[in-house]
């Protein structure tokens, strides 16, 4: 008798868990696989070195890496910071987002860009390009530059990364500093 009792039991158990409706996992169809980053990162830290020297530090609170595109989003406020071979800081641009050409390696500090020199140079800016090839910060767009001598305002700009030596295209507004000016 028990053993038929258990029998049943085990019966009525299997065939009931059998008839369980199964579960399908909700799908989202706005979502587009093809434009999915092939990685993704949020508060990053990536280190540019070359023979063992750091030549800058890229800040960014979410990075995502497409490589079909063959670029990186940078957002969430980035910010670089640029060494000397004695690992002193020679500028930082900051920005509310980027970009980085993955084929050049080229660097585009995009919206509300703040470039600082250890010159005492700020240039501003809303995009600022990091040109690998020859180590320059270039723009096309409208730049405002304070130094400790001048003010220049203008389109077009062309620098080095330590914004010692720079170059305004087309200069709409030049002012002396007064500090310069009685001397």
């Amino acid at each position: 008798m028990k053993i038929s009792f258990y029998l049943f039991l085990i019966l009525l158990l299997t065939s009931t868990s059998c008839n369980a409706p199964k579960i399908k996992p909700l799908v989202d169809p706005s979502l587009d696989v093809k434009n999915l980053p092939s990685q993704e990162s949020w508060d990053s830290e990536v280190i540019f070195s070359d023979s063992g020297i750091t030549k800058a530090i890229l800040y960014a609170g979410h990075m995502r890496v497409f490589e079909k595109e063959q670029e990186t989003l940078l957002d969430k406020n980035i910010k670089v910071v640029f060494y000397n071979p004695d690992f002193k800081i020679t500028s930082v641009i900051t920005a509310k987002r980027g970009k980085v050409n993955d084929i050049t390696k080229d660097l585009y500090a995009i919206d509300s860009v703040v470039a600082v020199g250890d010159s005492g140079s700020v240039v501003t800016t809303e995009e600022l390009i990091f040109r690998n090839r020859d180590k320059k910060l270039v723009s096309d767009k409208y730049v405002t530059i304070v130094s400790p001598t001048e003010t220049i305002k203008g389109y077009g700009f062309e620098s080095d990364q330590n914004l010692m030596n720079y170059v305004v295209y087309k200069i709409t507004y030049i002012s002396k500093s007064d500090s310069n000016q009685h001397k």
